[in-house]
């Protein structure tokens, strides 16, 4: 990359709001980008007083990220927690945007489907964070082009899915790191083919250092909840997954996250009410749901299924929040004793079963929170994967600075 384009790069600028931004066509910007052409010093002096000036705004950021398939900014809060400043949003779901914009009132606009998104229009940065949904990839259509005689590239196995999307952008911005994550089973996806579809684009075409963990949760929360990070390198770099500082599971129990329900926390929204914000009955059970509930639960439990609802008191571990959980809540039931129906969680509950702090502003549905939180990742286990990822991140900025100024 030329000296131009790592300024740009610092100073977060897409192809697109250089050109505008400085007043030059987007033609331009690439030939300089590219090296094919020197632009004038005045261009390169602006850049260089624009990143000095981010740098003074803010001394906590150190480096640079964009936060894609965003859901409600899980893994941003984590990137933000070690000095990374987000310059790119992309995330679909309305009502998940509503969400992350009530959090993050400086984030520029969100960009919606990644798919309708030209890589060069998304700014330049160090780092790229996706939390991607899992689509399976046509091996076969691969084996069948095989046969055939066409040739098929970079884009063929993964061509119409979601990773594609992250293969495109960290083929064109080619990032120093990224942290992808997953659900567990994404590596035994089609008997372990997927996912050795994606270590070969990652590591073989992309040329990307790539490391692997499965994370339970519930080291950190009260929630079984494994998911599998993909931290990728773009240089050599001694990061490993053995220097994460892995809490005792169980530490974190429900009476953790649970409404106290003593006066000792206010009434939130219709979530809690009273003078001892004790939980709105609305999140009790009906007796037909409940009565529903059990029966199936009694019927599958005959038939030798593990099939049923999950029911917990102040001591317990839940079983996984899904984005289902809206419909009956019966992965995480409440015990209220036996006088009175169990209860589903309140949003507020959900989001610290997630790691979010009550700071966090919920301003959808109920329908919708328990969705955004079912999608979420427990952010205080990604917290943890980046303050690991955090020095080899700022050892490449490091060298990239470094290169700038012997370059000046």
């Amino acid at each position: 990359m030329s000296e131009f384009g790592m300024l740009l790069q610092k100073a977060g600028y897409s192809v697109t709001e250089a050109a505008k931004h400085l007043d030059y066509s987007e033609g331009h910007i690439y030939r300089w980008i590219r090296g094919d052409e020197r632009p004038r010093d005045s261009v390169t002096k602006l850049l260089e007083l624009e990143i000095k000036g981010l740098c003074n705004a803010d001394s906590s950021t150190d480096f640079t990220f964009v936060d894609l398939f965003a859901g409600i900014g899980g893994l941003r809060k984590a990137m933000e927690g070690v000095g990374g400043r987000c310059v790119y949003t992309s995330e679909w779901d309305k009502y998940a945007q509503q969400t992350y914009l009530a959090n993050f009132p400086d984030n520029r606009p969100i960009a919606g489907d990644i798919r309708e998104e030209i890589a060069s229009t998304i700014p330049s940065h160090d780092v790229l964070v996706a939390g991607f949904p899992c689509q399976p990839f046509s091996i076969a259509g691969v084996s069948k082009k095989n046969a055939m005689g066409r040739a098929h590239g970079f884009d063929d196995e993964t061509q119409g899915t979601l990773f594609f999307d992250v293969l495109r952008v960290l083929k064109h911005h080619r990032p120093a790191a990224f942290l992808l994550e997953n659900v567990k089973n994404l590596k035994s996806h089609d008997k372990g083919k997927t996912f050795e579809v994606m270590q070969r684009k990652l590591r073989e075409e992309l040329g990307y250092t790539l490391h692997t963990q499965v994370i339970d949760a519930a080291h950190f929360v009260p929630q079984h909840r494994q998911r599998i990070a993909m931290v990728g390198f773009r240089d050599a770099a001694a990061f490993s997954f053995e220097d994460l500082v892995i809490p005792e599971r169980g530490l974190k129990r429900m009476r953790d996250i649970l409404h106290p329900e003593d006066g000792t926390e206010k009434p939130e929204s219709h979530y809690t009410i009273g003078k001892n914000a004790v939980v709105s009955d609305k999140y009790t059970l009906s007796d037909k749901l409940w009565g529903y509930l059990q029966g199936y639960a009694a019927k599958h439990k005959a038939a030798g299924n593990g099939f049923g609802f999950g029911l917990v008191d102040g001591d317990s571990i839940s079983r996984t929040l899904s984005a289902r959980y809206y419909k009956d809540g019966s992965e995480i039931l409440v015990s209220q004793g036996k006088a009175k129906n169990p209860r589903r969680l309140t949003p507020r509950e959900c989001a610290r079963l997630m790691g979010y702090e009550d700071s966090l502003k919920i301003p959808v549905s109920d329908t919708q929170a328990y969705k955004q939180f079912g999608n979420s990742v427990a952010v205080p286990v990604f917290a943890e994967v980046a303050r690991v990822m955090r020095p080899h991140i700022l050892s490449a900025v490091g060298e990239l600075s470094a290169m700038i100024s012997h370059n000046n």
